[in-house]
C-alpha cells in the first residue's frame, strides 16, 4: 500500500513544483523608473508597454499608460517617490491596448493627450472584428480629449514638451514626444529591435509610409536617444538600420511577387517569426499595382 501512495504523489508533487516554477517565470517584474535626467525617466516592467515621466516646473507629464490597476498604481506612487507635484498630462503614443488601457486608472484629473487619428483609432474593432471597449460610456472620461494633428507643444512652467506627428507607420497615429533639453524621443512602438516590425494594417499602418515617417523623425528632430515601448533606448545608428532592415524585406518580397511566388511561399523565404509583417508587406504592395 505504501508504494502506490508513493507512486501517486511523486508525480504529483513534480507536477506541483513545475507549476510553481512557471507561474514564478511568467511573473510579471514590477514596475521601474530608470533616471535619463533629473526631470526625465524611463517606465518600464508591469503590465503593458514602457512608457516614461517628465517632471516639469509645476506638473508631471506621462508617456503612456500601462494596462492594469496594479501598473498603474505603481507607477502614481512611483511619482510620489520623485517629487510631490501633480500628474497633469497622459500622452498616449498610439491606440494599442498595452499603452492606453490603463488610462482608466489615473485620476480623472489627468488630461488625456494623443494623435487625432489614435483618438478615432481607439473606437475601432480590434482585429478579430471584437467591439472596441473604449466605446463604453464609462471610459469616457479616459478618452483623449485634446488630440492635435501635426505638432504641439505642451508648457509645464518653464519646460516644454513637443509632440510630433511625422505620418502613418505602425498605426495612423503615431505620436513622438520629445524633450530638447534632453535630446530623447519616446517613439512608441514605431521600433521594434529584437524582434521583426509590427505593422497594424487592420488600423491603416503601412510599411512603406512607416519608413518615410522614421526618415522624416531622423531628419527633423536633434534626438540622440529613442525609447519604446518594446525595446532597449536606441540611437540613431539603431533606426537608421531598422530602416535598413525594412527596405531589404520590402525589396525581397517585392522581387518574389515580379517571380509570381504566391504569399506563402513568399513567407516560406522568410524566418516564422516575420510571417504576419511579410503578410503586410505583401498586401500593400499588391493593392499599389491596383
Amino acid at each position: 500500500m505504501k508504494k502506490k501512495i508513493t507512486l501517486i504523489f511523486v508525480p504529483l508533487f513534480l507536477l506541483l513544483l513545475a507549476l510553481h516554477s512557471f507561474s514564478q517565470q511568467s511573473e510579471v517584474q514590477p514596475v521601474e523608473f530608470k533616471k535619463i535626467s533629473d526631470r526625465l525617466y524611463e517606465i518600464v516592467g508591469g503590465r503593458g508597454a514602457n512608457g516614461g515621466a517628465y517632471i516639469g516646473d509645476n506638473a508631471v507629464l506621462i508617456i503612456d499608460a500601462k494596462m492594469d490597476k496594479k501598473s498603474v498604481d505603481q507607477v502614481i506612487a512611483g511619482i510620489k517617490k520623485i517629487t510631490d507635484h501633480p500628474i497633469k498630462y497622459l500622452v498616449n503614443t498610439h491606440s494599442d491596448g498595452d499603452h492606453v488601457r490603463g488610462n482608466q486608472y489615473f485620476p480623472e484629473t489627468v488630461t488625456f493627450i494623443s494623435h487625432e487619428n489614435c483618438r478615432k483609432e481607439l473606437f475601432h474593432p480590434g482585429r478579430d472584428g471584437t467591439p472596441s471597449e473604449w466605446n463604453t460610456p464609462e471610459l469616457a472620461p479616459f478618452l483623449p480629449s485634446l488630440t492635435f494633428r501635426d505638432k504641439m507643444d505642451v508648457h509645464l512652467g518653464t519646460k516644454r514638451v513637443e509632440l510630433w506627428y511625422f505620418g502613418i507607420g505602425h498605426t495612423t497615429g503615431d505620436t513622438v514626444i520629445y524633450f530638447p533639453e534632453e535630446k530623447t524621443a519616446f517613439i512608441g512602438d514605431q521600433i521594434f529591435l529584437t524582434r521583426p516590425q509590427i505593422i497594424h494594417s487592420y488600423k491603416g499602418g503601412n510599411s512603406f509610409e512607416h519608413v518615410k515617417t522614421l526618415a522624416k523623425m531622423l531628419d527633423t528632430l536633434d534626438a540622440e536617444r529613442f525609447c519604446s515601448g518594446h525595446s532597449e533606448i536606441a540611437d540613431q545608428e539603431a533606426i537608421r538600420n531598422h530602416i535598413y532592415q525594412m527596405k531589404k524585406q520590402q525589396e525581397k518580397v517585392k522581387a518574389l511577387i515580379e517571380k509570381g511566388k504566391s504569399l506563402e511561399e513568399i513567407k516560406s523565404e522568410f524566418e516564422e517569426n516575420e510571417a504576419r509583417l511579410i503578410e503586410s508587406i505583401y498586401n500593400e504592395i499588391k493593392s499599389s499595382k491596383g
